[in-house]
């Protein structure tokens, strides 16, 4: 995860390209058309799986208002644009309940997609984050920064993703500042998110910005950043996740993980109340390629203050694969470590050379980290429906 600024002058130049508004949201049109999906939704509206829709530039679902997709929609982004994303803000609801047989799909409109091609899924929400004692409990969308989030409602409900498909996505503002595939702001523990499939994107598959929501489910393929990021006091709880890495894939950032997370945004106020606190049940991380830095320079990385609770992981690496310059765990951080607290048991394959001096505990060590041979992580049985060959 990379902190993201974005000022209003160049969303302004990203958004209004050819066109003109006074809105502060970054979108210039109001209650889209039927095809095609841009601009502020300020009443409540139902898709059609019928249609082919395109998201021509950012979707803003504004707060009062619900956006519906019904099973088996597909929702295709016009490719190459950095302002084409769908954002509910807070008091905003997104309700995409697809079926096994019917998910809905957020895809790019190239005919060669790649990763990068469009911006990705904000959700918003009122739920808490970390921050200073006394200070205000909300933040600025990092790819928006007119649009906040955050709040005290620990309950607050943004709506549903279930049977959800997101590819593509991810696509770069500049060398410090991308979207994710699914990014999640302070949303609260009312929302639903499971069954949700994120492949072939850029930056972070998903990013959970605080809030206190929980998601099962959740399955990554191939993303260049972190497959499963926490930061800025997220305090909920993740339940079967799955993150894999190809035979081949080599397209990645300078610093990727199988999962990053930091107490405070970025490490810059450890002095920050509410610092991340998660669980994690059930989890499975799997290169298939030469496991070797950059490829994944952690497979778990705990700093910043946040408190994990990892149980029931498992770690495999590409057969034979010699591994080098890689952390299994590492739990030590400059701009400070994980909170004693922590507690994390894995198991991992033994063919290859990740061992246990691969672990790095709390300066202190305090943090308790177990190996042994029950743990099988995330089962595949729930990710039938994706199709995806495991």
């Amino acid at each position: 995860m990379k902190l993201k600024f974005l000022s209003m002058l160049a969303a302004a130049a990203v958004v209004f390209t050819g066109c003109s508004s006074d809105d502060d949201s970054g979108s210039n049109n109001t209650n889209p058309t039927n095809e095609n999906l841009a601009g502020n939704m300020t009443e409540s509206r139902t898709l059609d799986a019928d249609v082919e829709y395109k998201l021509t530039g950012a979707l803003i679902v504004k707060d009062g208002v619900t956006l519906t997709i019904p099973a088996g929609t597909t929702i295709e982004a016009i490719a190459g644009g950095t302002g084409v994303y769908l954002l509910v803000e807070r008091g905003g609801k997104i309700i995409a309940e697809g079926t096994a047989d019917s998910p809905i799909t957020f895809t790019s409109d190239a005919a060669t997609p790649k990763a990068g091609d469009w911006g990705g899924v904000i959700i918003n929400g009122r739920a808490p984050i970390s921050r200073q004692a006394g200070a205000v409990n909300e933040a600025a969308t990092e790819i928006n920064t007119a649009v906040l989030f955050g709040g005290d409602n620990a309950t607050d409900n943004s709506g549903i993703l279930n049977y959800v498909v997101i590819e593509y996505t991810g696509a770069r503002i500049d060398d410090d500042a991308e979207h994710n595939g699914l990014t999640l702001n302070g949303v609260g523990s009312g929302t639903t998110l499971s069954n949700i499939m994120i492949k072939n994107g850029d930056d972070d598959a998903i990013e959970f910005f605080g809030g206190t929501v929980n998601a099962s489910n959740i399955l990554v393929v191939n993303c260049t950043d972190d497959m499963f990021d926490f930061s800025q006091g997220y305090t909920g709880t993740v339940t079967n996740i799955y993150g894999i890495r190809e035979a081949g894939y080599t397209a990645v950032t300078s610093d990727p993980r199988g999962v990053e997370a930091d107490g405070n945004l970025d490490g810059v106020s450890p002095t920050d109340i509410n610092q991340s606190n998660f669980t994690i049940n059930g989890m499975t991380i799997i290169n298939k390629g030469a496991f070797t830095a950059p490829t994944m320079v952690d497979v778990i990385k705990i700093r910043r203050g946040a408190t994990a609770k990892i149980t029931n992981t498992y770690v495999e690496f590409g057969s034979g694969v010699s591994v080098t310059g890689v952390d299994m765990i590492d739990l030590k951080d400059a701009a400070g470590d994980a909170n004693d607290a922590t507690t994390i048991s894995f198991t991992r394959n033994a063919a290859n050379s990740l061992g246990t001096t691969a672990i790095k505990n709390t300066t202190s060590g305090g943090a308790t980290v177990t190996e042994n041979t029950t743990q099988t992580g995330a089962t595949t049985a729930p990710f039938a429906w994706t199709n995806y060959a495991f």
